[in-house]
This record gives C-alpha cells, sequence and structure tokens, in this order.
C-alpha cells in the first residue's frame, strides 16, 4: 500500500493485518493526500476492510482492480480480471496441448476498466466531474 502526500510520495509498509488501523490513522488529513493500494493477495482478502479504512479516515484510494471499488472503494483503473484469467486459461490449454511456454507470445492485456464508486466519493466530499463518469465502464451509486 502507498501513500502519498501532495508534492511528496512516500510509502506505508504494512506487515501484520492488526496494523492497517495505524497506517490509515497515520495518513496527514491534508487536501491533496490520496492512496494507491497495489493489487495482492494481503490487501485482496481486506479489500473491504481498506475500502471502509480509506473512508473512515478520509483518504481517497485508488485501486488497480474494480473489486476493490465494488468493496466501497473510491475508484478504480486497471485490467479487466474476468478476461486475465480467460487468457490464462488459453496459455494453460495451449501448454497442455504440448506448446513450449518459452514459445507463446507475450499478451497485452486488451481491456482496461474504470470503476467509480459514487457513494464513496459523496463520503468523502470528492467532486467526480461528469466527463469521467460519462467514460467509466462501471458508475456504482
Amino acid at each position: 500500500m502507498k501513500r502519498a502526500q501532495a508534492g511528496s510520495p512516500s510509502k506505508a509498509r504494512v506487515i501484520k493485518p492488526n496494523k492497517l488501523d495505524a497506517v490509515f490513522a497515520g495518513i496527514p488529513q491534508q487536501p491533496g493526500n490520496a492512496m494507491l493500494v497495489s493489487t495482492n493477495s494481503f490487501f485482496y482478502v481486506r479489500r473491504e476492510q481498506i475500502a471502509a479504512l480509506a473512508t473512515r479516515f478520509g483518504v481517497p484510494a485508488s485501486f488497480d482492480d474494480a473489486n476493490y471499488v465494488r468493496a466501497g472503494g473510491l475508484f478504480g483503473y486497471g485490467a479487466d480480471s474476468t478476461d486475465e484469467c480467460f487468457q490464462a486459461a488459453l496459455y494453460v490449454g495451449r501448454i497442455l496441448k504440448g506448446e513450449k511456454p518459452a514459445d507463446l507470445p507475450v499478451m497485452q492485456e486488451p481491456k482496461f476498466v474504470l470503476t467509480v464508486n459514487m457513494k464513496t466519493a459523496k463520503a468523502l466530499g470528492v467532486a467526480v466531474p461528469p466527463t469521467l463518469l460519462a467514460i467509466a465502464d462501471e458508475v456504482i451509486e
């Protein structure tokens, strides 16, 4: 989990689940502060807790997976996880049919998804521009 103050990005390291509250409490309540949460298994299984803490402590948080936004996060932009699983399954199928992994092409994710949670935006007092809402793939009311 990374946190950034206006003008000076910094990292917050979380080792144990019970430290999440302290990380959020330690973020200064200043305009311009925001948080980017990367997806990994530690954070993913705690996505509801992370989204709730971000809202409680007034920290706008961005995620790279729409499931965090559905759990209460502010917004997310990242690869379509359903499509990623489909692409992985295609690779597995090709390998099981005898193709060498080293011979398979590197594939780029064809679809990225922008998700906005308006309920969270209202709770944080964040004004979401209509142009952003117009291009969003999913808007949660």
